[in-house]
């Protein structure tokens, strides 16, 4: 079975590794772009790191970042008079010296990062939605629009959001694959990612949402666990969007793409609250580990 996923951060790059668990399964994970930022110099993309490491079972324990990983560089970058608010570790600035390095050499990021896979052995296909600069900025009350890493990570994420841009994506094109991959799969899901930060910067590239919207089946996994993330502010940015709450914020956020969103069990009340034609199932849908994440990869395939 051709699956094509689209992904962004922890949630989406575990969905991904339950499903590049199975076998007969042909993967291809089509990655969101809008949180790259160049830091200290460096072209940094967190959630493709994020998906590479988590497929090749290198994840940190938070989820993101190397495992195992050492802090040498940047506890000597902070003797100088410089700013470290975003973290990296040594092995994780190794694949962005390498990014940056290539990109540097006219290499597109589709390339960088089917070389970056194949040296950490993932055997699943992946693709940043578009090899163009798009940068998502959200817009905070009372405040000016500020790039995704700095309301995120220097940030922490406080702050109510109530507006959000993806910028150079009405510019940009779908990278090598992208468009094949979904016209020819079987099946699309769409991670348990946070929709408005994370899914909606890969729908904005011209040419995905209606590639999406046109697919054969197409499954949402939410990111909502009693009508909240795990972690992170999916809840929080959706309300400040104006979707609805829960689940029904999340239908909202994909209207007119799905055809079945699956849910958390603790949410089953759901199912006769939300009005809509679009299947929806209740399950245990937290993937922490592989074992999880490839049981609910499983269901998603065999029904």
């Amino acid at each position: 079975m051709k699956v094509a996923a689209l992904s962004g951060g922890v949630g989406g790059a575990r969905m991904l590794r339950g499903l590049a668990a199975l076998e007969d399964v042909d993967l291809t994970a089509i990655v969101n772009i809008g949180d790259d930022e160049m830091i200290y110099g460096l072209a940094v993309s967190p959630d493709i790191d994020t998906v590479i490491y988590t497929l090749a079972d290198r994840e940190g324990p938070q989820g993101w970042g190397v495992a195992d990983d050492s802090h040498a560089v940047m506890t000597s970058l902070e003797r100088f008079p410089i700013n470290t608010w975003f973290s990296m570790g040594d092995a994780d600035l190794a694949t962005n010296l390498f990014r940056t390095a290539r990109l540097g050499q006219g290499w597109t990021l589709s390339q960088t990062t089917t070389a970056q896979a194949a040296v950490f052995g993932v055997k699943a296909t992946v693709i940043p939605a578009t090899d163009d600069p798009v940068r998502t900025e959200v817009r905070l009350a009372d405040e000016e629009w500020i790039s995704f890493q700095t309301y995120f990570v220097d940030r922490r994420h406080q702050g109510d959001v109530i507006d959000v841009r993806f910028l150079g994506a009405w510019a940009s094109r779908p990278a090598p694959g992208v468009l094949e991959a979904i016209h020819q799969a079987d099946l699309i899901v769409i991670g348990p990612s946070n929709p408005p930060l994370s899914i909606w910067p890969i729908l904005a590239v011209p040419g995905v949402a209606d590639a999406v919207g046109d697919a054969k089946r197409v499954v949402a996994v939410s990111p909502l666990f009693g009508g909240r993330p795990l972690k992170g502010p999916a809840d929080v940015v959706m309300r400040g969007l104006g979707l609805p709450p829960g689940n029904a914020g999340v239908l909202a956020a994909y209207d007119g793409l799905l055809d079945e969103l699956i849910i958390d069990t603790a949410d089953v009340a759901d199912i006769d609250d939300i009005d809509t034609e679009v299947q929806v199932r209740a399950r245990d849908i937290r993937i922490a580990d592989v074992d999880s994440a490839t049981d609910l990869a499983s269901a998603l395939i065999d029904q």
